[in-house]
């Protein structure tokens, strides 16, 4: 359960970016408890991905402010550079990213996967690491894969990968950028059922999702964004099943019938 009393995790504010005069987000603010699962739901091109690769700094924003735990960093509209390296690195090291597509190393197994951030990152001792990628393989229900490199994976095994590499991080939060779009509908299953363990386990994320029914078992909140602009958040139950707004109704509506018409053809 999400402590309404704690300080949020996360607190994003008046964030603005732009690409080629193009205004993708426009002063969006919102928070994440700790503990609590926020997911982003809306059309493409309305900003989501782009939002969660601004917490993470991939993407840095025009304007705005991004906390994330007991670190701050502003944009005034006129600074468009990353901090320094090393508050750079303490700032991601804060948040995993979990990608569409996998970006693994192809010339290392799973396990050296996942071992590779801690150790040329964190520091930590090739012992130690070993051990704790393992620990996560195994919690990802690969261990018995620690030792394949990833053209002998499927999809879903790659993506259940990347999640352990990010957890070897240690993040505060998880961030996942429509983890399951690039999979076969087959594997789809295995990683969202990752995704609920976690979710059980308290682990705080912010997920980017076209999987709407996933979206309504898993979070706290759903916020639903058009044209860079938060149109509505709430419940679940709020949000996908009783929408306020008739752009989020229209959308949902949208989802449905395609949907069904999927249902239907098999």
């Amino acid at each position: 359960m999400v402590d309404d009393a704690a300080s949020p995790l996360i607190d994003v504010s008046g964030v603005h970016k732009s690409f080629a005069g193009h205004a993708v987000l426009k002063g969006i603010s919102l928070q994440v408890a700790r503990g609590q699962v926020l997911a982003l739901i809306g059309p493409s091109g309305s900003g989501k991905s782009t939002l969660l690769r601004c917490l993470n700094l991939l993407t840095v924003p025009d304007a705005g402010r991004i906390t994330v735990g007991d670190q701050t960093i502003a944009f005034d509209g006129r600074r468009t550079r990353l901090p320094n390296d090393r508050r750079l690195a303490r700032f991601r090291a804060a948040t995993g990213m979990v990608f569409q597509h996998f970006n693994l190393f192809s010339h290392m197994t799973a396990l050296e996967n996942v071992m590779e951030g801690p150790v040329t990152v964190l520091g930590t001792a090739r012992p130690q690491a070993m051990r704790e990628a393992s620990a996560l393989l195994d919690k990802v229900g690969l261990l018995d894969r620690a030792d394949v490199r990833p053209e002998q994976l499927s999809g879903g095994q790659k993506q259940r990968v990347a999640i352990a590499r990010a957890l070897a991080m240690r993040p505060a939060v998880m961030l996942f950028d429509e983890a399951t779009s690039a999979l076969d509908p087959e594997r789809v299953g295995e990683v969202l059922a990752v995704i609920r363990d976690l979710a059980k386990e308290g682990m705080t994320m912010i997920l980017v999702t076209h999987e709407i029914g996933f979206a309504r078992e898993v979070a706290d909140e759903v916020v639903f964004m058009r044209d860079g602009v938060v149109v509505e958040r709430g419940s679940p139950g709020e949000v996908i099943d009783r929408p306020r707004e008739e752009t989020t109704r229209a959308f949902l509506g949208r989802f449905n019938a395609r949907t069904q018409i999927t249902g239907s053809a098999r």
